[in-house]
């Protein structure tokens, strides 16, 4: 990689993070520490607002902008390809909003690269989710992004009915199926729900509903209990 490249990235890294550490960047960028220590300060002494220091991490400063998008035909043609993939698997409010954001990437690539990415042959017919299961996803996932409890009716995979209500944590993709990660109150523990097995989805709206983090139930404490060589088979079930 060229530096002009490698400095360039560490500016995109950077924007896209609370806080990066060196040792992130090196990573991500196949360098030492050494040499991203000193692309910082070379990018510092050139007047990009990068603060913190060696050590603790990096932040870059409110309204810094960089020059206009400048992706390659192969990476435009992956944003075009990933939307349209998308698309076909969200619930409606998200697949509207990505089909804007990319109408607003391609408007100001160079055309060179807008021409490649539309011509991008790779297409995602609308067969994806049934209706009801697109509205459980955006209630789902709104609920997660407020913290707001959820009620719904639930049948698991030997038939069974119950009731359940749950913190919402996460909604995960497993090829044609979406779950949600939750920690379920009757359980006390953490559940996951196939959301084609919800009926009656309903986002509890009173100030008594609203969920915080607490430790051990938290969407990291689920991840990290989630065992690497099972975890699509437990989480495409419920219980």
């Amino acid at each position: 990689m060229r530096r002009a490249d490698r400095l360039f990235q560490i500016v995109q890294l950077i924007r896209g993070r609370r806080l990066t550490t060196a040792a992130f960047l090196a990573r991500r960028l196949e360098v030492s520490q050494r040499t991203v220590y000193r692309d910082v300060a070379d990018l510092q002494l050139q007047g990009v607002p990068i603060t913190g220091e060696a050590g603790v991490g990096y932040r870059l400063g409110a309204g810094f902008e960089l020059p206009p998008l400048m992706f390659t035909h192969d990476e435009a043609r992956a944003l075009v390809a990933s939307v349209r993939m998308a698309q076909a698997w969200q619930d409606p409010v998200l697949a509207q909003a990505s089909q804007v954001a990319l109408g607003k990437i391609l408007s100001v690539l160079p055309a060179s690269a807008r021409t490649a990415a539309q011509s991008m042959a790779i297409y995602a017919p609308p067969m994806g989710l049934e209706p009801a299961v697109q509205a459980t996803l955006q209630t789902l996932r709104e609920a997660a992004q407020v913290r707001r409890c959820v009620l719904f009716a639930y049948t698991d995979a030997a038939q069974a009915e119950s009731q359940r209500r749950v913190w919402p944590l996460g909604c995960f993709y497993w090829a044609s199926v979406w779950t949600l990660a939750a920690w379920c109150e009757e359980r006390q523990a953490f559940r996951n729900f196939r959301l084609d097995r919800m009926r009656a989805v309903r986002c509890l709206d009173s100030p008594a509903e609203h969920f915080s983090d607490e430790p051990g139930r938290t969407l990291a404490d689920y991840l990290r209990q989630a065992a690497p060589a099972g975890t699509q088979a437990q989480l495409t079930g419920g219980s």
